[in-house]
């Protein structure tokens, strides 16, 4: 063999070796990043005009401290909140989230957030009442629980890409709200906007928020810290979500439209009915 077929030969073998390695090193980096969870299957169901509160739900099971749902396995990427946390203090267990998740279609990783916050709520805020299934609601109402606009929620909790609503500039049915953070949260300077999954403004958000994962910050576009702080608000209003006059009382506050209250109502009865 000729020495430029020798060399022809050596540069075609690195080459492959070259392509395999990359191929090796891109399957390898994608399966430690998180991959989004299926999509939920709808909510949408006519239950008529709220008239109360929605039935209460199934009761999560927590499994105070342990890894909260299947969704948690060690080879998926996820990040596992600190011990001690209230994420990890009021995780909920993987066959009561898998069992629950089948049945009302909410992604598992979405429904341990609103299972573990309700738990949470109950401990921290005596008489407050709220549960799961009204989070749920809210979050299918606001982002379909975090696949709005091709958002979708990692494993490990992320929201990407971020949910950021339209400018609060007094049109379009919108109250008018001039900035509050200087656009930290959602990149306005001039007007807030809902940001994350249950679509906080800025200021509601840094009254409240909850670092659900205790790792020294709270992000809104995280569905821990979201329906953590959710839980948080909806327990400072003083309301008893048990009560069904409360409970309209309480989604009022949350957003004044009666079109929003049987919107959440319907989503909720849905998830208390699966």
């Amino acid at each position: 063999m000729s020495p430029g077929r020798v060399f022809a030969t050596i540069l075609a073998s690195l080459t492959v070796l070259a392509m395999g390695a990359g191929l090796w090193l891109l399957v390898s980096f994608l399966a430690l990043t998180p991959a989004p969870q299926s999509a939920p299957s709808t909510a949408e169901v006519d239950y008529g005009p709220a008239d109360g509160a929605p039935a209460q739900p199934a009761q999560p099971v927590g499994i105070g401290g342990g890894v909260a749902a299947a969704s948690g396995a060690e080879d998926d990427g996820r990040a596992e909140p600190a011990a001690g946390s209230p994420a990890s203090d009021y995780a909920v267990d993987p066959g009561w989230v898998d069992d629950l998740s089948e049945r009302t279609g909410i992604p598992e990783r979405v429904l341990e957030a609103y299972a573990s916050a309700s738990l949470w709520a109950a401990d921290s805020h005596p008489g407050c009442g709220i549960e799961w299934n009204t989070l749920a609601g809210v979050g299918w109402v606001e982002s379909h629980h975090g696949w709005l606009r091709g958002a979708s929620v990692t494993a490990n909790g992320d929201v990407k890409p971020e949910i950021i609503g339209v400018p609060l500039d007094g049109t379009g049915g919108t109250a008018e709200v001039r900035d509050t953070d200087d656009g930290r949260l959602d990149g306005d300077t001039e007007y807030d906007r809902a940001v994350g999954p249950m679509q906080f403004i800025p200021e509601t958000w840094e009254r409240y928020s909850v670092d659900a994962r205790g790792i020294g910050t709270a992000d809104p576009h995280h569905i821990d810290d979201a329906a953590f702080t959710a839980a948080n608000y909806f327990c400072s209003m003083q309301v008893d979500f048990g009560s069904d006059d409360e409970w309209v009382r309480g989604i009022l506050r949350y957003n004044a439209s009666q079109q929003y209250v049987d919107d959440v109502y319907a989503a909720a009865q849905y998830y208390a009915d699966a």
